[in-house]
């Protein structure tokens, strides 16, 4: 591989026409783009230097958090968001041509398990055995490459072209207000302003509760906030894997951390006794309607 050091390195969740791609596109025009088959693959990339910035999936509207992601950067990396993008998602069954005349008759699904869950009724009803795969777009290649099996995929439509597959029933997915999250990351704390970005800050949090379990400990966290009329968008919870009841925080919250509230509430949120690491402050990138 020829080394383009001309240009800022990107990875994303790959391969090639993943929804991860077409958002790392949208926002990096301009950048070198590489593929990685997992999310600690792409975030590992990024922390070893072998790229600027890594585009990961956090969130989307029907299936909740890409926990794989929340979790690796609280427990193995020390990156920061330097922007979110906000793309629409519309899932579509696809399938080889060979099986495009016959294709009611496929029993067999492949696809990333979001994208799965997104469409649980359409395949319920129609009785389709469901199996998980890395991403929608290595779903597609599988399939394009195993005319044979008569199966199908479920990813965008841009995939389809990719690996030269037959759209056979597009928005398949159960809710038609469908969005995911992604983050953009590095190993630098910054704020990477693109055209049509948002002008509002967002800060993402992370943070553990005292260690003494003292009734009234989150109430006290979320009252750190809500005196300083500091608006808390998300709160989640996640395992600290240290034991049953045991748990970290998430929490968005629309300020700038260098605002003088938030460098208050963090002290604060010390003072009691909380563990408090924060990803950076971002703007959030809504995509238009991509090629899905």
């Amino acid at each position: 591989m020829v080394e383009k050091k001309w240009e800022t390195r990107v990875g994303y969740l790959g391969p090639e026409a993943s929804f991860t791609n077409i958002a790392a596109k949208n926002f990096f025009k301009d950048g070198w783009l590489l593929p990685y088959a997992t999310i600690p693959e792409c975030i590992e990339a990024v922390s070893l230097g072998e790229l600027e910035y890594a585009v990961v999936p956090l969130e989307n509207t029907l299936e909740g958090t890409v926990t794989l992601t929340i979790d690796y950067l609280f427990h193995e990396a020390d990156l920061s968001v330097n922007a979110e993008i906000l793309s629409p998602i519309e899932q579509h069954l696809m399938v080889h041509p060979a099986n495009a005349e016959d294709w009611e008759e496929i029993k067999d699904v492949y696809s990333h398990p979001h994208a799965l869950a997104q469409c649980y009724k359409y395949l319920f009803y129609r009785g389709i055995r469901q199996h998980q795969y890395a991403s929608t777009a290595a779903a597609a290649k599988f399939v394009s490459e195993n005319k044979e099996l008569q199966i199908a995929s479920i990813g965008n439509r841009l995939s389809a072209k990719k690996y030269g597959l037959v759209v056979v029933q597009e928005n398949i997915h159960d809710f038609h207000k469908n969005h995911t999250r992604f983050l953009v990351l590095s190993k630098d704390k910054k704020i990477l302003d693109h055209e049509g970005s948002s002008k509002t800050p967002k800060t993402t949090f992370m943070l553990t509760l005292p260690v003494d379990d003292r009734s009234g400990a989150l109430h006290q966290v979320l009252s750190v906030f809500a005196w300083r009329r500091l608006n808390l968008t998300k709160i989640e919870s996640r395992p600290l894997k240290t034991g049953l009841g045991n748990y970290f925080f998430v929490l968005d919250v629309m300020e700038d951390e260098s605002h003088p509230m938030m460098n208050g509430a963090v002290e604060e949120l010390q003072a009691l006794g909380c563990k408090v690491k924060s990803l950076g402050t971002y703007y959030t990138h809504q995509t238009p309607s991509s090629p899905n």
